[in-house]
């Protein structure tokens, strides 16, 4: 069955995914424009945004452990994920500063200081930056494969960042932001495992090595 989707999953292109990622931004853009998200349509459509952009990220996080665990090859679609989730953080950003702050920036600086979750956000959206700016082939290309490897491994700091903005913004302990903190942190330590008993595999043939040189 897992043979089977993932032979039909190999046949899909990955660009339908950027036209789908598009339509909830659309979508909630329009209906803020309609006056339909609340009282604070401004807000609405940043916290929408927003979560969108934690959504993708983790997301992507799920692929490697889905491949792995179930069997499920997702990865011809982790680019366009990531680079939805880049997109979602950067729109959410910009409502931020320009429809919520207006660009008013003694009232920014003083968010900064009283509010230090949208330091966090913004450290997110930083990290998130360069891996966007080399999710292409000529960048892998470029920086070669290792060093393309260990840039974007930027998304595990990113993503956790993403999810402490998220549960640090909402003021109270609702169950939503202590999901997706608790999923964060499960894919982290998933992958913190793994990468240790990766580096423990390839250490056992170099004792080995060092054992029958020591016997010879």
């Amino acid at each position: 069955m897992i043979d089977r989707l993932n032979m039909a999953l190999r046949r899909l292109p990955s660009w339908p995914l950027y036209i789908l990622g598009a339509v909830p931004a659309i979508a909630w853009f329009r209906l803020a424009l309609l006056n339909r998200l609340g009282a604070d349509p401004v807000r609405a459509l940043e916290h929408e945004y927003g979560l969108i952009a934690l959504q993708l990220l983790i997301a992507a996080l799920c692929i490697t452990p889905l491949r792995e665990i179930v069997g499920l090859n997702l990865l011809r679609f982790r680019r366009a994920i990531g680079q939805l989730a880049f997109v979602y953080a950067l729109l959410h950003f910009i409502v931020w500063l320009w429809l919520d702050r207006q660009f008013d920036w003694p009232r920014i600086v003083e968010d900064l200081l009283k509010r230090p979750y949208i330091i966090v956000g913004f450290a997110a959206l930083l990290l998130l930056l360069p891996l966007a700016l080399t999710s292409t082939d000529s960048a892998i290309r470029r920086l070669g494969g290792v060093r393309w490897r260990r840039l974007h491994r930027l998304a595990y700091p990113a993503t956790l960042l993403a999810g402490l903005h998220f549960i640090w913004l909402v003021k109270a302990w609702p169950a939503e932001p202590l999901l997706y903190g608790a999923g964060i942190v499960l894919l982290l330590a998933w992958r913190a495992v793994r990468s240790r008993r990766k580096g423990a595999r390839r250490a056992m043939p170099q004792k080995f090595r060092a054992n029958e040189k020591k016997l010879s």
